[in-house]
């Protein structure tokens, strides 16, 4: 292993048995969509023992509980706008309280902006970042091959997972998976998110994998850092 400007970056060859881990303090998690966060997030929830926690699953909860916040975020959501950061830091404030969270907590999908970074740095201690990257033609030929059976929702992909035969003729590929869908959501992370790279790796909290490995060996590396 080695370290470049304060990131800590994990070498391909380096494996570990898994088992809980223990870390001080919250963790961000962050990648390009369809780089496999969701499916890394459950992992590293499991392996540390941290709750994960989604800014939209928030969201949800508290508008359906009518909460001072969630009215708030109600007129902004039913306007068709963003929710502002102010509110949103106001959701993490909150669920930092509840008792799960007392060693920290997996935030999965936020800070999205280096503001957000700086606004969530006033609240809670990060103790480390974790930055799944995959080069975008990757991530195009990941999404755009994905194809969901409506009848069941098992997702598919025409070149690492296809369908068996007796249903090939029925799945579908979603609205979203379209190439340019996929360019233009990946121009909004390199604008908006992939900075955060920077300003955590000066901070010597970034830890880089290569997301663009299979999901065991990805799963290892963040293991082996953590």
């Amino acid at each position: 292993m080695g370290t470049s400007g304060g990131s800590r970056i994990v070498s391909d060859r380096y494996h570990c048995q898994l088992g809980r881990i223990h870390v001080t303090g919250s963790i961000v998690l962050f990648g390009p969509p369809g780089a496999g966060k969701g499916t890394q997030a459950g992992r590293i929830s499991e392996l540390t023992g941290k709750p994960q926690v989604s800014t939209g699953d928030m969201l949800r909860s508290a508008v359906a509980k009518g909460t001072d916040l969630g009215h708030e975020a109600k007129t902004f959501m039913e306007a068709g706008l963003l929710v502002p950061d102010s509110i949103i830091i106001g959701l993490i404030s909150e669920r930092l309280t509840n008792d799960d969270a007392a060693n920290g907590v997996l935030f999965d999908g936020f800070p999205r902006t280096i503001p957000q970074a700086e606004a969530l740095a006033e609240i809670v201690s990060v103790e480390a970042v974790i930055s799944i990257e995959v080069p975008d033609e990757s991530i195009v030929e990941r999404i755009v091959g994905r194809r969901m059976d409506p009848e069941t929702g098992e997702i598919y992909h025409i070149h690492f997972k296809p369908p068996p035969e007796d249903i090939s003729a029925r799945v579908v590929q979603r609205k979203d998976d379209t190439e340019d869908t996929v360019r233009s959501r990946l121009a909004a992370y390199h604008e908006q998110t992939a900075p955060l790279a920077k300003w955590y790796s000066e901070q010597g909290l970034l830890i880089r994998i290569d997301g663009n490995r299979p999901i065991e060996d990805v799963g290892n590396s963040i293991a082996s850092m953590l």
